[in-house]
């Protein structure tokens, strides 16, 4: 009986060595490529990953493509995609005129205040002998330094009118927390800076509502870049699920050139792996079955009672059920009645007859007098 170290296919090399090396090219190729697909399939696999610890807009995003109006919304993402240039312009507009607005109320109400000259300027530290300034006041202000800085032109200016409003305020906080309470420059910042507060008021419903939009349009910005992801990664799956069922076809096609050139199997070889298929459990009898009318669709395998030739097999068929009995003792034991225990199951081994039953009565626990497969 053969041992559980079944033999790999004799591939005939004598005389074909333009095969071997075409196979061996062939094999090499296909490494690369599944090497390749992996490298694209965890780049897949870590995107989703990610994805789903941020459940809410994965989740918002998966909606969509999931949508029967996908095309619709993936058209909308395009076009906002092209007009984003044009909303960036446009927020900065108005953002600028905000700035404009409140440029005008400190100059009308807060720089033209007969108070204000303290606050022009930055503090002469050095020239009032004002030692400990710097160690009070963490960061001096004043309203040259706004106007300039409202004024440049280097990237180093102002993106939102609220940085205006937090430097006016320091401007008056400063002067508040170094000056007594009962001190001129106290009293005056902080009558300038209710007044200022006052304006402010005025200003703020329109500042809110530019707020307001543009945290919408970040937030469909942001979505936008969430729903291209999901688009490009959703496709990466689809083309790898395409290219891998490809490498399967090309590794089946390569196995089936390997098996046409193995050698013939003995019919020593062939008693032993009738023997071995008789001790199979019905389930491994079943998917052995599988192999056979893989290459024979007229064989029926799930009938009651199957008639299996062995001698009518085609190599091909006869080495697949070699490989698959091999990796069965391989897995389960180097016995080969330790794999199936089907100790009910009685076969006729006779290679040289057209037609071998096999009773498998009892091997699926049902009563003996029901019959079940049957394979010879």
């Amino acid at each position: 009986m053969e041992t559980a170290d079944a033999p790999v296919p004799e591939v005939r090399t004598e005389g074909e060595p333009k095969f071997v090396e075409e196979l061996g090219q062939n094999v090499d190729e296909i490494n690369i490529k599944v090497d390749e697909l992996e490298k694209r399939l965890n780049e897949v696999q870590q995107f989703y990953s990610k994805a789903n610890k941020k459940h809410s807009n994965t989740s918002k995003a998966s909606s969509i493509l999931k949508d029967k109006d996908k095309d619709k919304q993936l058209t909308s993402f395009k076009r906002r995609q092209q007009d984003a240039s044009r909303r960036e312009a446009a927020a900065a507009k108005r953002m600028q005129d905000l700035m404009r607005q409140l440029a005008a109320l400190l100059r009308q109400h807060i720089m033209g205040h007969k108070w204000s000259g303290p606050f022009m300027q930055p503090v002469d530290v050095v020239g009032l002998g004002l030692h400990d300034y710097y160690e009070i006041i963490e960061k001096p202000m004043d309203f040259s330094t706004i106007k300039a800085k409202m004024e440049a032109k280097d990237g180093t200016g102002y993106k939102n009118v609220r940085e205006i409003c937090a430097d006016v305020r320091l401007i008056f906080k400063n002067a508040m927390k170094y000056n007594d309470d009962r001190n001129d420059v106290h009293v005056m910042a902080k009558t300038l800076l209710a007044k200022f507060e006052e304006k402010w008021l005025q200003l703020l419903p329109k500042v809110d509502e530019e707020d307001e939009r543009l945290k919408q349009e970040e937030a469909d910005a942001q979505f936008d870049i969430q729903l291209a992801q999901e688009v490009m990664h959703a496709k990466m799956a689809k083309d790898l699920q395409t290219e891998f069922a490809v490498v399967d076809r090309n590794l089946e096609e390569l196995r089936e050139v390997v098996l046409r050139n193995c050698r013939k199997i003995s019919t020593e070889e062939k008693k032993t792996l009738m023997t071995v298929l008789t001790q199979l459990s019905p389930e491994d009898l079943n998917k052995a079955l599988l192999i056979v009318g893989q290459n024979n669709p007229d064989f029926q395998a799930d009938d009651q009672e199957v008639d299996l030739d062995i001698d009518a097999q085609s190599e091909s068929t006869l080495w697949k059920l070699k490989f698959f009995v091999k990796d069965l003792i391989q897995s389960r034991g180097k016995s080969p009645t330790s794999i199936g225990g089907n100790t009910n199951t009685t076969v006729n081994t006779n290679v040289n007859q057209n037609k071998r039953k096999k009773e498998t009565n009892g091997a699926l626990g049902k009563p003996p007098q029901k019959r079940t497969k049957k394979a010879s």
